[in-house]
This record gives structure tokens, sequence and C-alpha cells, in this order.
């Protein structure tokens, strides 16, 4: 009887959600008329057709030579291209700079969804919001075309909400049907209710006792990163000036003739590469720089108030087997309140996000604390079966997201992703706030702003329905193509159809033949993932300039395992060498550089601190012995240490080779005190570590009980299988 009044009074609640769902829809449609159900492409556009894309160096001449631009938008982030393609498509001359790569910031470094908000939609039917709303209903909106536009790249994904209580599941099923009805005809998939057998069914890791069911509900998922280069690449097609590593120095001023009143009329910018410094003049510029939003205004105006406060988001990528390969997951309440998704991407899984104040930084930092949080709550919802270790955290970032608020605020994760568009009385325009999923619109409103302010001829906005690069001839079954026409490996020719769409082929031609039976073609940068070397010269078409650039924006090697990462980095930088003439010391320079990145904004810092000569030994006795005993198969002459040779020595026994520079980077890894040999005392640091899950996937640990066992077979013959006595 209590259950029933309890679904009862929830249903009522569900009723009073719908009807506020249809009030503010009404509300919101006497304001806008017109409601978009279906994503319509705008009126076609002229593109050069140009087969490639003009060079970095021609895209700086043109930024340096040309009289004027009609915009110059700085910071090559989502919305930042966004506002470039917005504006070359409406027949504007246009230009962009961004100081480092582009999506090297805010853009690369997100959760990877394509969503409306299921939250903020919460929030607008509890308090009746209609501005919330209205961010859902955008957003929605853009997801649809976002999925529509760049089809290679994106693509919808089933997430789950375990529910374990009773009481919750209509709760949360009202709420997600509700976010169903506002994307209205553009809903991806119909969300479901899923018994608490099928719940596990089709997610084996989750967490069963006191499990009742489950929803699932459909939002989109895409490579952010590559996502933001299309964005660029398809302005820069266009016709628009583009340039990476271009830094804007200082703003340019003139006074206006009528009012005698001070006007933006462009920017000194810096090569960041060269050093060079040139202007670049323009009617309007436009502030898009994110996190750094301030900084931009700031030049304009030192007495201007900050409208943007930081916050950080940290993420952790973790081996698939922890998630399934297409189902998501959504823990909407976490010990602190915030909300941690789980979710697969390119074959790993990501867990995340934190959202904490942080300060601004061109090179954020994931911390322990944060990474700790996410692996906690991951626990909360994981199998006791599964056993959720630090040490299998591969790689882990932080991203700082540009929220808009009040100076006052000191809450971050009240604020809402809500966009401003500011227009300075010099002129200047500032698109701040938002969030991935509403880039198009963002530039959208910004250049209708710009337009008005600068009386600009331009026509009216046509990147609805716009396709991207790579977007347009893509079709599901391109690989296939790939695998019969280039002889390329399945897995390789399906992650270059996602990544390049249908300029895959541009790639495929690059590759060279292996030598091999099979592939034909297709050498692997590493073995266990489907980037390939002819990626690395590609990229370098698509404005690359450093290895940092391919492994972490061009490829995602460096966001998916950041050894892997570390491992690819010669071969990268020996291409990109040859490629670009670098000499020996730039190499040199390059890859110490990526290390430096890996080190310190991509997890392998806070990885590497689970292990070092400080580490304490929480080993029983008996495991001590019987390490003790795997270390001297190796330490024959109980010297209290092992070398490359000890180590040759054994497997040259059991009939194995291996190489030295491989064998040298094994013993590196435990080489904690780097003397050049792995001493017992951190070789019991090293195994204490794995039991306690603070490392995982040790070459030499793995190395020394696979051989251990070897010899213990070969000890252990019978003797009527030995050949001897009588």
């Amino acid at each position: 009887m209590a259950f029933r009044n309890i679904i009862q009074g929830t249903l009522f609640l569900g009723g009073g959600a719908v009807a506020a769902v249809y009030g503010l829809s009404q509300l919101t449609n006497k304001k806008k008329k017109s409601i978009i159900t279906h994503v319509q492409a705008a009126e076609p556009v002229k593109t050069t057709n140009q087969h490639e894309l003009p060079s970095r160096e021609a895209q700086l001449l043109s930024l340096e030579n040309m009289k004027e631009f009609d915009v110059l938008v700085i910071g090559g982030g989502a919305t930042g291209c966004g506002c470039a393609l917005d504006a070359v498509t409406r027949g504007l001359k246009t230009a962009l700079v961004e100081r480092d790569d582009f999506s090297s910031g805010t853009s690369s470094r997100s959760t990877k969804l394509i969503h409306g908000g299921v939250r903020y939609l919460q929030k607008a039917i509890m308090k009746l919001d209609v501005e919330q709303y209205r961010l859902v209903k955008e957003a929605l909106h853009e997801r649809a075309n976002l999925l529509e536009i760049a089809p290679h790249l994106s693509a919808p994904l089933p997430i789950m909400l375990p529910v374990y209580k009773w009481w919750q599941l209509p709760y949360y099923w009202v709420g997600i049907k509700a976010y169903d009805l506002v994307a209205g005809s553009q809903c991806l998939k119909g969300s479901y209710v899923l018994s608490k057998s099928k719940a596990l069914e089709l997610f084996p890791m989750l967490q069963k006792d006191r499990l009742v069911g489950a929803i699932v509900y459909y939002d989109g998922q895409h490579n952010d990163a590559r996502m933001n280069l299309a964005i660029a690449l398809t302005a820069a097609r266009y016709g628009a000036a583009t340039a990476n590593y271009t830094e804007v120095v200082g703003l340019l001023k003139k006074t206006d003739p009528q009012t005698g009143t001070e006007r933006v009329c462009g920017a000194r910018c810096r090569d960041v590469l060269t050093g060079q410094a040139f202007d670049v003049r323009a009617k309007c510029v436009i502030n898009a720089t994110g996190p750094f939003t301030d900084s931009v205004r700031k030049m304009d105006n030192q007495e201007t108030l900050k409208i943007c406060q930081p916050s950080a988001g940290v993420h952790i990528v973790m081996p698939g087997y922890y998630s399934p390969d297409n189902m998501g997951l959504l823990d909407p309440a976490t010990s602190d309140g915030r909300v941690i998704f789980f979710l697969p991407w390119e074959k790993m899984t990501i867990a995340g996000t934190t959202d904490t104040p942080t300060e601004i930084t061109h090179h954020p930092i994931p911390t322990e604390e944060d990474i700790n949080f996410i692996l906690t709550e991951v626990r909360n919802y994981l199998s006791s079966d599964v056993e959720v270790r630090r040490g299998d955290v591969l790689a882990a970032w932080s991203g700082i997201r540009p929220l808009v608020t009040n100076p006052n605020s000191a809450n971050t994760q009240s604020i809402s992703r809500n966009h401003v568009v500011d227009v300075s009385e010099t002129g200047l325009v500032t698109i701040a706030g938002g969030k991935w999923t509403t880039y198009r619109s963002m530039a959208e409103d910004t250049l209708d702003a710009a337009i008005k302010s600068h009386n600009l001829n331009a026509g009216p906005c046509k990147t609805v329905g716009l396709f991207l690069e790579g977007g347009k001839d893509w079709a599901p079954t391109l690989y296939i193509r790939l695998v019969q026409d280039y002889g390329l490996e399945s897995e390789v020719a399906q992650h270059l159809a996602t990544t390049y769409g249908d300029k895959a082929f541009e790639v495929a031609k690059l590759a060279k033949v292996t030598g091999r039976r099979w592939p034909i073609v297709g050498k692997r940068l590493v073995s266990e993932f489907p980037y390939i070397e002819a990626e690395v010269k590609y990229a370098l078409r698509e404005y690359a300039c450093t290895a940092v650039d391919i492994i972490s924006r061009r490829t995602r090697l460096a966001f998916l395992n950041v050894q892997a990462a570390e491992e690819a980095l010669p071969r990268i930088v020996d291409i990109m060498g040859k490629e670009l003439n670098w000499k020996d010391q730039k190499k040199k320079e390059e890859l110490e550089t990526a290390k430096q990145f890996l080190y310190y904004e991509m997890g392998y810092k806070a990885r590497s601190e689970q292990l070092t000569d400080q580490s304490e030994i929480n080993l029983s006795p008996s495991d001590i012995d019987r390490y003790k005993k795997r270390f001297h198969k190796f330490d024959k002459d109980k010297k209290g240490f092992i070398t490359i040779l000890d180590v040759q020595r054994v497997l040259e026994n059991i009939n194995v080779q291996m190489d030295p520079k491989n064998l040298h980077e094994i013993l590196n890894e435990v080489d904690l005190n780097k003397n050049g040999q792995v001493e017992l005392n951190e070789f019991l640091q090293l195994m204490s570590a794995i039991q306690k899950g603070f490392v995982s996937g040790s070459r030499l640990a793995i190395l020394m009980k696979s051989v251990e066992e070897n010899l213990d077979q070969r000890e252990a013959i019978p003797v009527d299988r030995s050949g001897g006595g009588v």
C-alpha cells in the first residue's frame, strides 16, 4: 500500500513535470514562433573546392597581406572555429588566430558527449526556469545537427542510469521521458526501463546488490578534438585565413572620426614558432578564448570586470573491459552531489568529471585527489567482482570550463553553461560560457551581434546542416572499400573512416607497404592501437606543427594511454623530422617537450608516483619469501640486484630472445633510483604496489612470473618422460 502511494505520488509529480515541460515550451514558443523539428540545411554556400588546404605558411601570408578583414576571431577552440566558419559562409572576409594548436585547450578535454543536459532540464522543471529550458531545447537541436553534419565523428550512445531504490524508478523515468519530450522529433531513440536481470545482461560489471532496475536514454558522443579540427578545416576550405601557433599580443585601435571614440580595429600578432610579429586588421574582432576570455577583455580595457569563473573538470581513462562496448553509465548523485559519467570511448573507458574552482593556466594538471575521487565513485557502481585499481588509470587530464558567472559567485557547481555575447564600448565582441554541444548556435548569436554592432554586409547564418570536413560522402561501409582497395587491416580501416570520413582515402594513399602478406599497407605506431604512420604525414597537412599535436589532437594516443603515446613518440618525431627537415637538436627538443606534456598534463606524473623509491612494502612474510625466490631465479649470484645481462641469461635458457632496447625500457620502469639495475627492495616495492592496485600492467612483473612458471615446469619433468633411469 505504501509503495502504491509512492508510485501515485511520483506519477503525480511526473504529470506535473510533463505539464511543466509543456508550459515552458509554450512560454518559449511565444518568443520563438518557428520550432525546428528537423535539422534542415541552410541555403547552400559555395566552397573554394580546393583539393588541398592552404599551407600554414600561405595562411600566415594571407593574414599579413590582407588590407582588412571583415572579422578576426581570436581563439581556435570549438566556439572560435565555429565563429570563423559562420562568418566565412556568410560571405565575410574572415581570419582566425590561435596561440596554441586548434582544440589544444578545453575543447579537447571534454567528456566527449554531445548532450542536451539532463540535469539542466531537472532545474528547469523544478524551478520553472524558462532560461534553463531554452538551454536544453537549444542543445538538443544542436545535438541533432552535429550528429548529422559530422556522422563519421559522432554517433548516438545509450546511457544507463542504474536505480537502487524502488521509488526512484518512476521518478527518474518521468525525468528521462521529459528529456525525450523536449527533443521532440529530434529524439535519437526513445528511453526505456530495464529489469534488474536485463540491466546486468547489458552491463555485467554493474553493482547488483540492491539493484532494482535501470533506465536507458540516448545522447550523442564524439571525438572532440577531431570535431574541433574538422570545424577549423572546413572554415579554411571555405576561404578563412586560419593559423594556429599565432598569438595575439595586443589589440589595435583607431579613433572613430565621427564619434571621436576609440574602436578596436585588429590585433598585433606573433608567430609563436618563428617569433615574427605582424598586424592583422579587421572591422570586427571577436574574442572566443574560453577560459582566457578576461585576459583579452583586459587588453581592451584594464578596468573591465571579470565575467568568467574557471572550473576544472578531471577525467580518467581506464581499460575497455571496465564498460560494455556500446553502453555508458550515469551516476546522477555522487557522494558530494556531482554527476559522474562512465563511458566507452575509442575502445577504452572514460570516467569523469569533477567540477571544482581553479586558477587559469595553459597547462592544467590532474590531481591525485581528483583521480581518487573518480575511482571511489566508480567502485560504488561496479560489482565487487571487478577490482577497480589505481594502476588501471591509463591517462588522466584536466580541462578548464569557462563558466559565466557573477564576480561575487563562489559555487561553480550551480552555474549554468549558458553563453553570453558582449560588445564593449570599443566594439570588441566577446562570446563566453556555453558548452561544446551548442558551439554552432553560440557562433550564430556572436556573428549576429557582430554584424549588427559593426554594420557588416553579410547574409544569414548558413551552418545548420552544413557538412564538416570528411562528413559529406562518409558512409558506415566506407571502411570496407579501404580494406578492399588498399589492403588495410579492418580495425585500421574502421579507425580511418571514423576519424577522417571521406578523407580517409587520402590517408590510405600515404600508407607504406608493410612487406607482409597482411596487411599490405599501414604500419602501426604502436601495436595495440590502430593509428598508423601515414597519419603523421597527413597531420602535417592538417596544420600539425609539434609532436604534441600528433599524439593528442590528430591522433588521441595521449588521451588513451600515456605509455603507448610515449612509446610512439620516437617514430613520430622521426617522421616529422624527415618531412619538416628538422635537425637533431630540434628532434630532441620535440621529444622532450612531448614527454613533459605526457608527464604533467596527461597523468603520467600521477601514475609514476604510485611507485617510487619511497613506496612502502606491505607484504606478508609468505609473499616476501615467494617473491624473493622469483627474484633469485634471475639473481643467481645473490648480488641483491639484477641487470639486463641477468635477464638475458635466463631468457636464453628458455630459448626466448628479446630486443636489448626493450629490456632496458622494462627494467627502467622499476629502477626507481635510476642506477641501471633493479634491486631486490625495488622489486618488492613493485610487487607490493601491484597487490594494492596502485600499479598494473608492469612488464617486468609479468615477465618474471612467466619465466618462473616456465622454469618450474622444466624442473618438474617426471622421470618416465625424461628418458632416464633403469
